[in-house]
C-alpha cells in the first residue's frame, strides 16, 4: 500500500523514489515484519497463558519433553499477521501473484486455526480429521492453482534445475502438480515443527532462497542472463518471502530452545504452503525438493515408519519424525535442532547454485 499510495508523488518529493526499488522494499518489508513479530510477541505469549491455549505432549515420545506441556501455543497466528501486514504495506498490490500467495497463505492459515480451535479450545484430542484436513487442503490449493493457470500469460511448463532449454509441458496437469507441491509443502513442514525452533529455522533459510529466486526471476535481464524463465510482477513475491524471513526471526525469538511460545499448525501450514505457492509461481517447483530438504526429510521418515511398520510390522526409526529418532538415541534437543539447521543452510546454498549451473 505505501508503494501505491506513495512512489506517485516522488516527482514532488524526490526521496519517494525509493519506493520504486524492490530492493528497498524488500529489506524494509523484512525489517517490518520482524518488528511487528518482536513487539506483539509477549501480548500475545500473555493472551494465549490467559485463554490456557496450552501444548498438549505426547506420552510416548522422550520424556524430556513433558515439561514442556503447558507452554502456550498458535503463536503462529502473530507470524501470519505479521507476513501479512508487513507484504500489505511494502508490496505492489496491484500484482495478481501478491494477492495470490496471500489467499494460499491464509487459507491454510484458517485451516490451521480450526485444527488448533478443536485440539486446545474444544479439546477434541486429534483436531480436524486426516480427511477434513487434507480435503480442506486440497481445495484451498485448487483455487490457487486455477487462477494461476488462467492468468494470462503464464505457462505450464515445468522448469528444471541444470537444464538450459528442456522444459516439458505439463498442460493442464499443471494444476494438478501445483496442488501436490502446495499441499505436500505445507503438510511437510508441519511434521517438522517437532521441537522448539527447529521449523521455523530451516522455513527462514528457504524463504531467503526463495528471496533471491523470486527476485531474479522477476527481473528481465537477470533471468535471461541465467537462462531461467521470466515472470512478470514475481519480483514481488520477494517482498513477501522477505516478510516470512522476518516475521520468522522475531518468532523465534521466543521460539528458540527453551520455548515460550509454539506455532501450532495455525502457523506451520501457512509458511509451508506460503513457500510451495512461491515456489509454482516462480516456476522453481522442483526446486523446492532441494531448498526444503529438511521438510523432505522429515516427512519422507515418516512415510517409510508407517509403511514399514504396515508392510513388515518393523520401525525403521526408533520414532518419526527423524528429529525424534535422534532424540531417543540420546542427542540433546538443541545439538538436533542446530544440526537440521546447518543442513537446511547447505542445501539451500546448492539450490541457489542451480540457477547459474545450467
Amino acid at each position: 500500500m505505501l508503494y501505491v499510495w506513495l512512489y506517485p508523488f516522488h516527482t514532488e518529493f524526490s526521496f519517494l523514489n525509493v519506493f520504486r526499488y524492490q530492493s528497498f522494499r524488500i529489506i524494509y518489508a523484512a525489517v517490518t515484519a520482524f518488528l511487528i513479530a518482536f513487539v506483539l510477541a509477549p501480548w500475545v505469549i500473555r493472551k494465549l497463558q490467559e485463554i490456557k491455549l496450552g501444548q498438549q505432549v505426547r506420552d510416548d515420545g522422550p520424556k524430556r519433553h513433558l515439561s514442556k506441556s503447558g507452554t502456550p501455543t498458535m503463536g503462529g497466528v502473530l507470524i501470519i499477521f505479521a507476513v501479512t501486514l508487513s507484504t500489505l504495506l511494502w508490496a505492489d498490490i496491484s500484482r495478481p501473484h501478491v494477492w495470490l500467495v496471500l489467499v494460499a497463505t491464509l487459507g491454510f492459515c484458517a485451516i490451521g486455526f480450526m485444527d488448533d480451535y478443536l485440539k486446545f479450545i474444544k479439546a477434541r484430542s486429534k483436531g480436524l480429521s486426516a480427511s477434513q484436513k487434507f480435503t480442506a487442503q486440497i481445495m484451498v490449493a485448487l483455487v490457487v492453482a486455477l487462477i494461476l493457470y488462467a492468468l494470462p500469460g503464464y505457462n505450464t511448463k515445468l522448469s528444471l534445475p541444470f537444464f538450459k532449454t528442456f522444459m516439458p509441458d505439463l498442460g493442464w496437469f499443471y494444476v494438478i502438480f501445483a496442488i501436490l507441491v502446495i499441499v505436500g509443502s505445507s503438510n511437510a513442514v508441519n511434521l517438522t515443527d517437532g521441537l522448539d525452533g527447529l521449523a521455523i529455522g530451516p522455513v527462514m533459510v528457504a524463504a531467503l532462497a526463495y528471496t533471491v529466486v523470486a527476485y531474479v526471476t522477476g527481473h528481465r535481464l537477470i533471468s535471461e542472463y541465467l537462462l531461467i524463465p521470466h515472470i512478470d510482477g514475481a519480483g514481488e513475491l520477494a517482498v513477501f518471502t522477505a516478510a516470512i524471513l522476518g516475521s520468522s526471526l522475531g518468532f523465534l525469538w521466543y521460539n528458540t530452545y527453551p520455548a515460550s511460545v509454539f506455532m501450532g499448525d495455525v502457523g506451520s501450514l501457512p509458511l509451508g504452503a506460503a513457500l510451495g505457492t512461491v515456489a509454482v509461481i516462480s516456476k522453481h517447483e522442483l526446486l523446492l525438493l532441494l531448498v526444503g530438504g529438511v521438510f523432505v526429510i522429515e516427512a519422507v521418515s515418516v512415510i517409510f515408519q508407517v509403511a514399514s511398520f504396515k508392510s513388515r510390522g518393523k520401525r525403521i526409526f526408533l520414532m518419526a519424525p527423524i528429529h525424534h529418532h535422534f532424540e531417543m538415541k540420546g542427542w540433546e534437543e538443541p545439538k538436533v535442532v542446530v544440526r537440521l539447521w546447518i543442513i537446511a543452510i547447505l542445501l539451500a546454498l546448492l539450490s541457489l547454485s542451480t540457477l547459474k549451473l545450467r
